[in-house]
């Protein structure tokens, strides 16, 4: 188990000793299992691998940044929770969204900021998430899902790289969960209303905050469904929601700053840059769809606008591996990772190309080097079939068991290879097996495969005791295959009779040899 999850599991005992408080927003009495310290140490484990997970920090313009950063610290200054640890980053990530973890972390992908119009609508949008942070969104969820499940489960993980999105495992599933996480209608109108309370106590005109959600509205109409993922995902953008946010407006009144100019001017760059990312997103998608040459050609493209960007050299690697090129790849991923050293795609990504190549020591230093800043199922399967090679069956078995925790055609296999070494260690892991006697008192073998994947060739003696030593026992006997969860029985010999029931339990099934099925 990763240190996340043992925290988390910890985490799920501690939570019996809470009991109600008082929601540090609305001031309405609620169930709280969880401490600050703990919410805050929650933000603070999965704010990285969340991050990674979701396209990385935007690391090619510093002062954006920090201007993103400004803003909400403004804001988080006026927050009903000012005390919080709290952190603002932008998301290299074209999917306009943003979104809040427990504790106060808080990421906003550069998608969004395309989509906004002046500093006022920024504050917008970082004071809805400020208010899900202060009110304890978050955290209210995490609670819920341990009352319903005792531990955080990972399920139906979604991000903007399909690529890797079913890849992650161990602490970078419980990330994503929570930056993907998605608050009632209760929960959004909340955020919605004290957002523009906060604008309005920080300087801000919430008016913005009204002509944002009708911007939002236009946009969505006729859009790709995926566009409303992530920030609209729980609560779209409507007139209804539209009206709410106007009769906030009525009641704390209008007036303050929009910024338009200041806004404009920091994002120039950004604005700048857009075509250049169009086309990158286009080669995604058309890599995807197998089509390196158009995949290559929206690369180059980008590249000619913005040689600096980490993305576009990674992404001509991913096509030289999709064209089974590792070592042309290699060069493109070098440039990727001299660019944006800390971010996980391109390291691991080479060292599966490395690994293709044979190199294995290099391979092995970028594997370990990439689950460092995020476990991915690719990165712990090739980990353990080095380890397998090099005979460290034990260091083998704990990379596999970590990559079948992926919900991908990588983690049946690691499953598979879990097995196949763990099996002849602890067969009654996977088979179970036990005597049993039919009416007239034949004596027959059932044995149930209790493991995740087939078994064939499972040989096995029915064997008689004394409570201490073997008595006799019977020929070896043959299940051809056995697939998982079920069963078959084995008769001993229609000339083995017992007469007492009381006798059967003089007999045990030894399981001798069973093989993973091929």
């Amino acid at each position: 188990m990763t240190r996340h999850l043992v925290f988390i599991s910890a985490l799920a005992v501690a939570l019996l000793a809470g009991g109600c408080g008082t929601n540090p927003v609305t001031g309405k009495r609620e169930l709280q299992l969880m401490s600050e310290g703990q919410e805050i140490q929650i933000g603070q484990q999965n704010y990285a691998p969340a991050r990674q997970s979701q396209g990385g920090d935007y690391v090619l313009d510093p002062e954006l940044t920090a201007y993103v950063r400004e803003v909400g610290q403004k804001l988080a200054a006026v927050s009903d929770r000012p005390q919080l640890p709290y952190e603002f980053v932008v998301l290299n990530d074209s999917q306009p969204n943003a979104w809040a973890m427990p504790g106060g972390k808080i990421a906003f992908n550069r998608g969004l900021l395309y989509e906004l119009d002046s500093e006022a609508e920024l504050a917008a949008v970082l004071g809805h998430e400020i208010v899900h942070a202060a009110a304890r969104h978050g955290a209210k969820g995490i609670e819920r899902g341990m009352l319903l499940q005792g531990v955080i489960m990972a399920v139906g993980i979604g991000t903007a790289d399909s690529r890797y999105s079913q890849l992650f495992v161990g602490g970078a599933q419980v990330a994503a969960q929570l930056a993907n996480q998605k608050y009632g209608r209760d929960a959004e109108s909340i955020s919605d209303r004290y957002g523009m309370q906060y604008m309005k106590e920080a300087g801000y005109d919430p008016a913005a905050a009204v002509t944002l959600q009708e911007t939002f509205v236009r946009l969505s109409e006729g859009r790709n469904p995926s566009w409303l993922e992530g920030l609209f995902a729980s609560h779209p953008p409507s007139p209804a929601r539209v009206e709410a946010n106007r009769q906030t407006l009525q009641e704390i009144g209008a007036g303050g700053e929009w910024g338009r100019e200041r806004y404009a001017e920091r994002t120039a760059g950004l604005r700048e840059r857009r075509p250049a990312y169009k086309a990158y997103d286009a080669g995604v998608q058309a890599l995807a769809k197998g089509d390196a040459a158009a995949a290559a050609a929206r690369a180059e493209e980008a590249l000619a606008i913005e040689p600096r960007e980490a993305l576009f050299h990674e992404l001509l690697g991913d096509v030289a591996m999709s064209r089974k090129r590792p070592e042309g790849a290699l060069d493109h991923y070098a440039r990727a990772m001299e660019l944006n050293p800390d971010y996980f795609k391109p390291v691991v990504q080479s060292g599966i190309a490395l690994f293709n190549l044979g190199r294995r020591n290099e391979a092995r230093d970028y594997l370990q080097r990439s689950v460092k800043l995020l476990p991915t199922a690719p990165a712990h399967y090739l980990l353990g079939v080095m380890a397998e090679e090099r005979g460290d069956l034990q260091n083998a078995l704990n990379n596999y068991q970590v990559a079948a925790g992926s919900d991908s055609e990588l983690g049946k296999q690691a499953t598979q290879r879990f097995v196949r070494l763990d099996l002849p260690r602890n067969p009654e892991r996977y088979i179970r097996s036990a005597p049993r006697l039919a009416e007239d008192g034949t004596l027959y073998a059932v044995v149930q495969n209790a493991g995740p994947v087939a078994l064939a060739d499972v040989r096995l003696r029915m064997v008689r005791t004394d409570g201490q030593r073997i008595l006799d026992q019977s020929a070896l006997l043959r299940v051809p295959s056995l697939g998982p969860g079920k069963q078959a029985q084995v008769a001993i010999a229609r000339d083995v009779r017992v007469a007492d029931p009381n006798q059967l339990r003089q007999f045990r099934v030894v399981v001798e040899q069973a093989e993973v099925a091929q």
